[in-house]
């Protein structure tokens, strides 16, 4: 790998962290559900009393020695930034789209919901494309298709974000706010990513993001 190449990767892999957790910003401002894990990290932020921001970093940090023994091709760059900005930039650009738009009527909401589904899964696709390291989670569903089922990735991810919204629905009616907080995190939005964001992010690594980094080479 030439230098021009591996700083094109670097590139590629701490704006697609960084976009992606922009993309949640917007999840949370569509008031229509977030994607799969920021479900599970909803309802663990509903029962456990710290900011966001830190509980994200501590998270991550179980989830990484997971990856760490079990595939540690995956940890990378990606895994660092996402593992120490990710969960700040979600907070801090979610609160920059309240402060734009305090009270969003229904046509800005959903103009939110595909910003965030179509950047979250672009900005995935770039990353991994940069094969730096990936996010955590994003390395569960990657170390399992590649190493215990043989199974395809979209398939993978799909069952690895039913079982996070499973676990962050039930972790927010244990916290006491019912289904009505329930609402907040979970909604089509989750829905869709739940079932299509395997998919999509297969589809932008496809036809965006290898051709670009092969496009870099050339």
């Amino acid at each position: 790998m030439g230098k021009k190449e591996k700083n094109k990767r670097i590139l590629m892999c701490v704006l697609g962290v960084l976009v992606c957790g922009i993309s949640v910003g917007f999840f949370k401002c569509s008031l229509f559900g977030v994607d799969p894990f920021q479900t599970f990290m909803g309802g663990l932020d509903a029962v456990v009393p710290i900011q966001f921001g830190t509980l994200y970093v501590i998270a991550n940090l179980v989830l990484l020695s997971f990856s760490f023994f079990a595939d540690r091709h995956y940890v990378g760059l990606a895994t660092f930034v996402n593992l120490f900005f990710l969960g700040y930039v979600v907070q801090y650009s979610q609160a920059f789209l309240n402060w734009v738009f305090p009270d969003p009527h229904m046509g800005i909401r959903l103009v939110f919901l595909v910003i965030a589904v179509v950047v979250m899964c672009l900005s995935s696709a770039f990353y991994f494309t940069a094969d730096l390291g990936v996010s955590t989670y994003d390395a569960v569903s990657l170390i399992i298709s590649k190493t215990w089922n043989k199974m395809e990735f979209k398939y993978c991810r799909i069952a690895s974000d039913l079982v996070c919204v499973v676990i962050g629905v039930t972790l927010y009616l244990f916290s006491g706010q019912g289904w009505k907080g329930v609402t907040s995190i979970v909604g089509i939005g989750t829905i869709i990513t739940a079932f299509c964001m395997g998919p999509l992010i297969e589809f932008f690594n496809v036809h965006v993001a290898r051709p670009f980094l092969e496009g870099m080479r050339k």
